[in-house]
C-alpha cells in the first residue's frame, strides 16, 4: 500500500521532476521564439545580408490590426531599410559615425533622419482627422487671455525674418496646437511643429520698461532653410509620414543648419 514506484523503479518524484525538465526547456524555447518576432533577422551592417536564423528561432510574423478598416500590419512585410546612405563611415567599425556627404536635413540624414511611417493621416477615435488647421477643428479656439499668433513675424535663427504665422494646426484628441502654418517670404506655406518655436510677448511690464516685439522665436533652422521644409501633399491635412519628416527636418536643424552646429563644443 505505501509502494510509491509507478513502473519498475520510477517513482513519483522521477515523474514530476521530468515534467517540470521538459515545460522548462519548452518555455525557455517558447520565450526566445517570441523574443525574435521583431528585429529579426538580423543584417550585416556593411552588406545588409540577412542572417540565417537559428534552428526553432522561428516564430512567424507578428501582425497588428489597424483601427478605422485600414486592415493588417505586418512589419516584417515592410522593406528594410537600404544600406546606401548619403553618408561615409569616419572609420570602418561596426557602430562608426557618418559623415554627411550632402545636405544632411534635405536628405533626412543622422540627426535629420525620419521613420517611414504610414503615409496616411492620423485620425481621431471616432474617425476624424486629427491634427488640422483650428478653423477646421471641432470648435478648438484660443483662450481669451493667450495670444494670437496669426500675423506675427518669425524670427529663424540667423535673427532674420522667416516670414509670418498665417493660421495654427490643433490636436483635435488632445486639444493643444501641434504646429504653426508659416508663409515664408517667398510666398511659401509650411509647418512649424510647437516643439521647436518660442513666443515672445510684450511682457508684463510694459510700459515700465521697453516693450520687448511679439514675435515667434524658432532658431532650429536660418530663415532660407524655411524655403525647403518638407510640404504637404494635400492642403489642410498632414499624414504621419510628413509629421516625422518635418519633425526630422527642424530636429536635425540643431546640428547641421550651421556649420558652426556641427563642429565639437571643445
Amino acid at each position: 500500500m505505501n509502494n510509491t514506484y509507478i513502473v519498475g523503479t520510477f517513482d513519483v518524484a522521477e515523474l514530476a521532476f521530468l515534467a517540470f525538465f521538459v515545460f522548462f526547456v519548452g518555455l525557455v524555447i517558447y520565450l526566445n521564439r517570441e523574443s525574435r518576432r521583431e528585429g529579426y533577422p538580423l543584417e550585416d551592417e556593411f552588406t545588409g545580408k540577412v542572417q540565417a536564423g537559428l534552428p526553432l528561432s522561428d516564430a512567424g510574423k507578428k501582425t497588428f490590426k489597424l483601427p478605422h478598416g485600414r486592415g493588417v500590419y505586418v512589419p516584417e512585410d515592410v522593406a528594410r531599410d537600404p544600406v546606401e546612405v548619403p553618408g561615409v563611415r569616419t572609420f570602418r567599425a561596426g557602430g562608426a559615425p557618418y559623415s554627411p556627404t550632402g545636405d544632411a536635413m534635405k536628405d533626412g540624414f543622422g540627426a535629420a533622419s525620419y521613420a517611414n511611417r504610414n503615409d496616411y493621416p492620423d485620425l481621431t477615435f471616432d474617425g476624424n482627422l486629427r491634427i488640422v488647421p483650428i478653423a477646421d477643428s471641432h470648435d478648438i479656439v484660443i483662450a481669451p487671455n493667450d495670444p494670437n499668433l496669426v500675423g506675427w513675424p518669425v524670427i529663424a535663427a540667423d535673427k532674420k525674418v522667416a516670414g509670418t504665422v498665417s493660421d495654427i494646426w490643433v490636436d483635435q484628441s488632445e486639444h493643444i496646437i501641434r504646429y504653426l502654418e508659416i508663409t515664408t517670404n517667398a510666398g511659401t506655406k509650411v509647418l512649424a511643429p510647437m516643439n521647436v518655436v518660442a513666443v515672445q510677448t510684450k511682457g508684463l511690464l510694459t510700459g515700465i520698461l521697453p516693450d520687448n516685439p511679439e514675435q515667434v522665436e524658432i532658431s532650429a533652422i536660418t530663415s532660407e532653410q524655411f524655403e525647403a521644409v518638407p510640404g504637404l501633399a494635400k492642403p489642410g491635412q498632414i499624414t504621419r509620414l510628413e509629421e516625422d519628416k518635418i519633425m526630422g527636418y527642424y530636429g536635425g536643424g540643431y546640428l547641421h543648419a550651421t556649420a558652426e552646429r556641427s563642429e565639437p563644443w571643445l
